[in-house]
Parts: structure tokens; sequence; C-alpha cells
């Protein structure tokens, strides 16, 4: 998961090349709808220079903000060895503060703004496909009719080549959107050049005058101008996939020119046009021969930035399985040689089902929007909180440094979250909706695991007692057993249910552990820690990064301390399936422990999940009250 190293110059070229089509798609795509939605959306201004200026005024220097400052020049110098994101930000700030008091607020913060980001990202590819088809209006208006059809078949065909792995046509994602940025800038420029006194936009003044003068409009109107900065987060999120680097060259020097250009020239355009270009003002900047290419351009870019959003969905599922916030889900890889290419086909089909119905719901952009913002700014202000945590605890900064650079991040953060929670009754509602559940499975399912493992550690029996005791007295037999356990203390029950009904006992026992590190990799000389025990007993603790996929025989070839190499044929793998009964024991409520109950009836097989051989496995079971 370590950034690659670019080689010299080339290398670096074609690394920000490739973050423009994974990072960038996203905020790429902003101004299909962002302009517009801002003077014809639900809180409507009046298309005059007082406003146009004020509003790309607004824009630009919310781009300067959030993603220049906040993003690129700040938290992404916080980095969990490589690895970015909300869930490794808080892998990060949870692994270094587990003795302070208020450490469960901040996981709990980190688990909110991960079910944001499931909620932020059925949005995603519903309004940027959707923006892009729309463009059929202005380019062919005699197919208006088909838009809701055309855009649920992009989307259905987009989610269901997702199993074959988006390699072969990923390596097209960065010159399609190089190409989409070079004709989105191109048009804003031939739009700047007939009204050049838009460039004086670029000042403050512009959105400083519009907010003393109409307070009350400009904060509404903050509840669009965010829709420019949307997927902000996604450049820290890839941050381990490209590294900082390249994904500020391409921001600082392609992108942000790209967009900002874009924006200025369809402010320029509704200055000369008016009302009428509030129509589609990004389609209506190109010539008539020029509106069909661009709605093809357009759908491309945005079909990028939906594939984009949905392969960091599967990766953040990943981690959240990793990271013990979600039960095990079957985990396809698309392709043997590239890490990091998944397939989650549950996150998958589910995803579809939302998105579609997003796009039944609504059925158009301007109704979509008014869903679009809420987690997305929601899931912005908690990185600022767990930056704060970062910057004072881990850094150690003194108040008077740290006060005014996070004031500044949480006046901006707070003001855009507030503008957008007045978007709930239009829309609003179904993503916090979304996230609410999402937040309700992920800490069910934290808390459920944790009583599981406490209950069992309980009612375990001490090793040294066991060993003294019917291990010495059980009939052995040749070969190896490993017991998987997800304690690193006690008897494992499947090795306790084993000599109750077979009545022997392995020549060489493993007492087996996964743990996953609050780190993304973990180097292979410290994968494995081993301690013998006596009598044929060890107890082994396998150490995989919350990125990484642990595959437990590959693991065991490499150990050379415990006696004879591991051979699969001789090798059992003996795995307790625990059933759940739930019981008025203080924990949960009822509710949750059934929910939690039903989670790990329907988890993946840990077969499965550890890529153990299925002809060398047994599973006994056993039963446990939490």
């Amino acid at each position: 998961m370590a950034p690659p190293k670019a080689g010299g110059k080339r290398g670096a070229a074609g690394l920000a090349i490739s973050a423009m089509g994974v990072v960038f798609g996203d905020i790429g795509t902003s101004p299909l709808y962002a302009l517009r939605e801002t003077f014809a959306g639900h809180h409507p201004l009046t298309p005059d220079v007082f406003h146009i200026m004020g509003v790309v005024s607004l824009i630009f220097w919310s781009m300067m903000i959030v993603v220049t400052f906040k993003y690129i020049s700040v938290i992404m110098r916080v980095d969990n060895r490589g690895a970015g994101g909300s869930l490794a930000l808080l892998a990060l700030v949870s692994g270094r503060t587990k003795t302070q008091r208020w450490s469960t607020g901040i996981v709990l913060l980190g688990v909110l703004a991960t079910a944001l980001f499931y909620g932020d990202a059925m949005i995603t590819p519903a309004v940027s496909v959707l923006s892009a088809v729309e463009g059929i209006t202005v380019a062919a208006p005699g197919f208006s009719g088909w838009i809701l059809p055309l855009a649920v078949a992009i989307l259905v065909l987009l989610f269901s080549i997702q199993r074959g792995g988006s390699a072969r046509v990923g390596m097209f994602f960065g010159p399609v959107m190089l190409v989409y940025f070079v004709v989105i800038a191109a048009l804003g420029v031939m739009s700047i050049v007939q009204t050049p006194y838009m460039l004086w936009a670029l000042s403050p003044h512009y959105a400083l005058v519009f907010f003393a003068s109409e307070p009350l409009r400009a904060f509404l109107a903050l509840g669009s101008v965010v829709l420019a900065v949307t997927g902000a987060e996604a450049l820290y999120a890839d941050m381990g996939h490209f590294g900082r680097n390249p994904i500020k060259v391409s921001w600082l020097f392609f992108v942000l020119p790209a967009l900002l250009l874009n924006y200025m020239g369809q402010g320029a355009l509704l200055m000369r046009e008016g009302v009428p270009a509030l129509h589609n003002p990004f389609f209506l900047l190109a010539p008539d021969w020029l509106q069909l290419p661009l709605v093809v351009l357009a759908v491309m870019a945005a079909t990028i930035a939906s594939q984009a959003v949905i392969s960091g969905t599967f990766s953040v599922t990943q981690q959240a399985i990793q990271l013990g916030f979600m039960p095990r889900l079957r985990i396809d890889h698309t392709n043997a040689e590239t890490f990091g290419q998944i397939y989650v086909p549950l996150i998958n089909w589910a995803m579809l089902t939302m998105v579609i119905v997003l796009v039944l719901l609504f059925r158009s952009v301007s109704q979509l929007t008014s869903a679009y913002g809420v987690a997305v700014t929601g899931a912005m202000l908690i990185d600022t909180c767990l930056l704060a945590v970062v910057i004072i605890r881990l850094w150690g900064w003194s108040l008077v440094r740290a006060v005014p650079l996070l004031g500044l991040f949480f006046i901006v953060d707070g003001a855009y979250f507030a503008a957008n929670l007045t978007k709930i009754p239009a829309g609003g509602w179904f993503p916090l909706a979304v996230s609410l559940a999402i937040f309700v499975v992920l800490t069910t399912w934290s808390k459920g695991r944790k009583l599981m493992v406490d209950r069992m550690r309980e009612t375990a029996m001490p090793m040294s007692v066991f060993i003294r005791s019917a291990a010495t007295a059980a009939t052995r037999v040749p070969g190896t057993a490993v017991f998987m356990t997800s304690s690193a203390v006690g008897v494992p029950h499947a090795l306790l249910h084993n000599l109750k009904h077979n009545r022997v006992l392995h020549d060489r026992i493993i007492l087996l552990t996964v743990k996953i590190a609050d780190v993304p990799t973990v180097p292979d000389d410290e994968r494995c820690s081993l301690e013998d025990l006596g009598h044929g007993f060890h107890r082994m603790i396998l150490q995989y990064g919350f990125v990484e996929e642990p595959d437990v025989p590959a693991a065991l070839a490499n150990v050379h301390r415990c006696g004879a190499d591991f051979r699969m044929m001789d090798t059992s793998f003996f795995l307790a399936r625990q059933t759940l009964l739930p019981s008025a024991k203080p924990g949960m409520s009822i509710w949750r422990e059934k929910l939690f109950a039903w989670m790990l009836r329907n988890a993946e097989s840990a077969m499965e999940f550890f890529r153990l051989p299925t002809n060398r496995v047994i599973e006994l079971g056993s039963q446990v009250e939490i």
C-alpha cells in the first residue's frame, strides 16, 4: 500500500495523469451542476452581476481553503504509513490515544465518518451520470424523454462489469480525464475572453460583499456552492495509491486551473445571457457542433467518477472488515497481479439498488442535489475533528498555533454543514437515513464482537492448566492441528470440543490468532510471533495491516521456527462456529443482539476469509450468550 515510487520526471508525470482518472473524477464533474444549482436550485438567486461575481468568488475561495489548504497542504501530511482516509486516520489516532478517556468518542467519530461516506458514495454515481446525460436536453432536445432510461442503463452496465475488475479500462481513465479537463478549460477561456470582467471574481472582496449585503441568501447559497468541492475527501482517501506529491501536482497545476476557468466561463456566460443560460450553462458554453461530443465526453467522465467511488467503497469495506467494524464479507480478487483490485458482490449490488432508487425517486439533478452535500459536509467536519486531535495530541502544537488554523477549518466546514442541513426536508434525509442505518450496523458489530470475545475469555480455561491435565493424558496422533482463535489467551473452544468428542490430540498443536494492526501494512519479518507452551503446544500470532488480506497457509509456509515445516496435507484446521444466544445480560439491547446474531450467521466463512484449504478444515459449533 506504500505509494509507488516515481522513476524520474516521466514516472511522476505518469502518476499525476493516473491520479486524474481516479482521484479527481468526483470533483472534476462538479461543473456539470454546481453553478447551475446555486442559481436555479432550491434557494434560487437572480443571475445578475452582483450574485454571479459573489458566487464564483465563493466557489474559488472554497476550493482554495477546503481543497488546497485543508486537504492538500495539511490533512495529507497526516498519513498512516502512506495510507489516507477516515478509517486510516481513525486507526492512527486511536492507536496513539488508547489510554485517553475520549478515545471512545474518537472511534465513534471515525465510524460515523465511514457511515457518511457510504451515504455519499450512493449519491455520487447517480448525480454524476444523470447530470452528464441531461446534456442531451441541450444537444438533442428531441431525446429528452430518454434521460432516465439512459442514465439507469449506464449505471446498470457500470455496476455489472465490476465483477471483471477495472484494470483493463482503468488505463484509459487518466487520458480521458486529461482530455476532459483540457476541453472544459478551453471552453471556459473562450467565454472569459468575451467577458474579461469575470476575472475579478478571484478577489475575496466579492464573496465578502455578498455575505455583508445578503447574509441569509449567501448562507443558503453555501448549500449549493459546496457541490464544487465534493470529492475533496477522495484526495486524502486515495493518497495511499498515488502518494501526496502526484496528487498535489495534478491539483495545483492542472485540475484546479481547469475547474476555475470553467466556473468563470459559466459565470461569464450567465452575465451575457442571463436566465436563458441557466437551463444548462456547462453545455451551453460549447458551440452547437461540439455539444453532442461534449455530452459523450461528460458521460465518460461521469462514469469514471462513479467507478472511482465504487472502487473506493470496496476498499473502505475491506478496511472496515479488517478493523472489526463489519462482518466478514465475500471479497473477490479481480487481478492476481495488482494489489487492491477487489470486488465485493454484496456491496456492489446493494449500491446499484440504492443508486437506481435515488435516480427514479428524484428523477432530475436539481432534485437529486437536494440530497447531495449533507453526508459529504458531515464527513469533512469529522475529518477536521480528527485533525484537531492529531495537531494537538500527536504533533504537540501549542494552542496559540493550533486554534487559528483549526478555527478557520471549523468555521468553513461548520458553515457548509449548517447550510446543507436546510436541505434535509427536500431530500437530505435520504443519505442521513442510510448513514444512520450503516452506523448502527457498524457499531452493533463492533460492540457485539467485543462482548462475545469477552464472554468467551471469561469461560476459557487457562492454557497451563489444560496442558498439565487433559493434554498429557490424551492420545496423541501424528500431524499438525491448527486451532483458529480470536483470543490469544486461554484454551480455544474448538480445542476443548475436539478433545471431548474425538479424545485425541495431534503431535503439534498451534493456537493461531490473526490480529489486525493499526497500520496499513506489516513487514514480513514482523508478521509472526511464536511462543512454545511445551508438550507440543505453540501459540502463534499473525499480524496483518488493515489493507492487507490474511493468507494463513502462505504465512505458515514462511514459519521455520516451530519444528518441521508446515505441509498442508499433514495439517488440519479447526474452526469454532459460534451460535449466539441473545440474553438479558447487560451489554446490548435485545434488538441489537438479534441484529448481531443475524450478521454473525450470515458472515463469510472464516475458511474462505483466511484462505484455508477447503479439504483440511473442521468446524465445531459452540453457543455463546452476550
